[in-house]
């Protein structure tokens, strides 16, 4: 696995954890719960960058996701999809130096992994219609 897939499920499962708990911006930085020995520190850096442009942006980041929600609200989503699609449409909005071919591709591989078993039809159909939306 890539240093770079390594750093997006550590943001995944840092904005699962900032969802679900009390947990400070700062300790979420911090990465306390990772083991260090699982990636180098450009992988750290990648996960930190996601994760603070995910808290900086959420308001936009949760706009988009709901903007192209059919008949569902943001609130009912599993927190593990959420997770992965505020990642994702972080990405896809901020981060021009990633290919959108290749966010996409991750959050996929990172929902089959996570999510369950139609998790990664609903995180691509959202994310492939954020992606066509900001296009435009």
């Amino acid at each position: 696995m890539g240093s770079r897939r390594k750093a997006r499920i550590i943001a995944m499962q840092s904005l699962y954890s900032w969802d679900v708990s009390d947990v400070t911006d700062e300790q979420l930085l911090r990465f306390e719960w990772v083991d260090r020995r699982e990636g180098r520190e450009e992988t750290f850096a990648f996960a930190r960058l996601i994760i603070a442009g995910v808290l900086e942006h959420v308001d936009d980041v949760n706009a988009a996701i709901s903007d192209h929600l059919e008949h569902w609200d943001i609130a009912r989503l599993s927190k593990v999809d959420l997770a992965i699609l505020r990642m994702a449409t972080y990405s896809l909005l901020f981060q021009q130096d990633v290919p959108a071919s290749v966010t996409i591709d991750e959050a996929i591989a990172i929902a089959k992994e996570y999510g369950t078993d139609e998790s990664y039809k609903f995180v691509n159909g959202v994310l492939d219609a954020i992606r066509r939306d900001s296009v435009k």
